[in-house]
């Protein structure tokens, strides 16, 4: 349908970016009870401040509705997809913190920049491609940090024989949260408000070391819509034509929620998510799989103010007919009262 005089609207390939480049400024979003209900209908996540307003003023504040973690992410991301709307795959996110807990009705803006460029090895058959690492910041609509975090996406080059020596070594990309960054969003909460109203489990009935299995899984629906309600632009999520598989990819961002409504499951009492240490995305996920996670509490932190943040791990795997395959390993933080 595409003639000579028109002009392709399309991203970046890889030989484009430099480190140092922002991303044109993506649209604004202002969090509203529409977007809170499709989230939750696609990932099902049952974190209670996030669905329950009368709790959620009580604890946080009067008439203040908590944002769903998930949900902040996901808009932050979406909204970062402009320099990568050719990816191939997302591989990591890391040192995610949540400065702010932001409620329904705030407005998030989201900025870009290239932190590291490597271009990967040339394998026979396979097409060219490299890894751009991005520093990823979102603020509300009083400029007040949100989100600060790292994510690497893998894009294809436009010149498939061309050589950028773009060689930076992305391990060294990141840094992890602060403890004192990952406890600031919960600063005035009342804590007391929740344990009244919650059966828990609450921080001190936790021990580390402690794991979950949940004997069941969610399977993955309405892919594009969730990538559409974060503004995500990424072909891959939406289109599919040409990706090296063959077939449209799920968002990361999409099997991230699912395993954090299943965490929610394992630690039902669980306040909030307050940051991510790392996330790495080992395998694609496509609409349709299965997906199912066990849980571990690699270390529980006490506050000063009562409650206290667990550091879990969640890896998750994909139920396919041909058997499960390792699709997700997230290190996040959450925090119990």
């Amino acid at each position: 349908m595409a003639t000579e005089s028109a002009e392709t609207v399309a991203g970046p390939f890889f030989e484009d970016l430099q480190v140092g480049m922002l991303a044109e400024p993506a649209p604004g979003l202002t969090l509203t009870e529409g977007h809170a209900a499709i989230h939750q209908a696609i990932l099902g996540d049952r974190l209670r401040l996030a669905l329950d307003v009368e709790l959620s003023g009580r604890v946080l504040g009067p008439g203040a509705r908590l944002a769903h973690p998930g949900l902040v992410c996901d808009v932050a991301i979406g909204q970062s997809t402009l320099l990568t709307q050719r990816v191939i795959a997302n591989l990591f996110y890391r040192g995610l913190v949540l400065h702010r807990a932001p409620l329904i009705g705030d407005t998030l803006r989201t900025t870009v920049e290239v932190v590291g460029l490597r271009q990967n090895s040339a394998k026979p058959g396979r097409m060219a491609t490299g890894l751009a690492a991005l520093r990823v910041r979102t603020v509300d609509q009083e400029e007040r940090l949100v989100l600060d975090f790292w994510r690497c996406a893998m894009l294809p080059l436009g010149n498939q024989g061309l050589e950028t020596g773009h060689a930076d070594d992305l391990a060294q990309i990141g840094a992890p949260p602060e403890p004192a960054a990952l406890a600031g969003s919960l600063a005035g909460w009342r804590l007391d408000e929740y344990r009244a109203a919650v059966p828990g489990p609450y921080f001190g009935e936790l021990r580390e070391g402690q794991r979950w299995a949940l004997g069941s899984g969610d399977v993955v629906s309405a892919a594009p819509e969730l990538a559409r309600l974060s503004l995500n632009v990424a072909a891959a999520h939406l289109d599919g034509v040409g990706n090296p598989q063959g077939r449209r990819l799920v968002y990361g961002g999409h099997t991230i929620g699912l395993v954090c409504s299943q965490v929610v499951r394992c630690l039902p009492g669980m306040l909030t998510v307050v940051g991510w240490h790392s996330c790495d995305h080992t395998g694609p996920v496509f609409e349709g799989d299965t997906i199912r996670s066990e849980v571990e509490l690699e270390r529980a932190e006490p506050l000063a103010g009562g409650g206290g943040l667990v550091h879990l791990r969640a890896r998750a795997e994909a139920l396919r007919e041909d058997g499960p395959v390792e699709v997700l390993d997230w290190r996040l933080v959450g925090a119990l009262a």
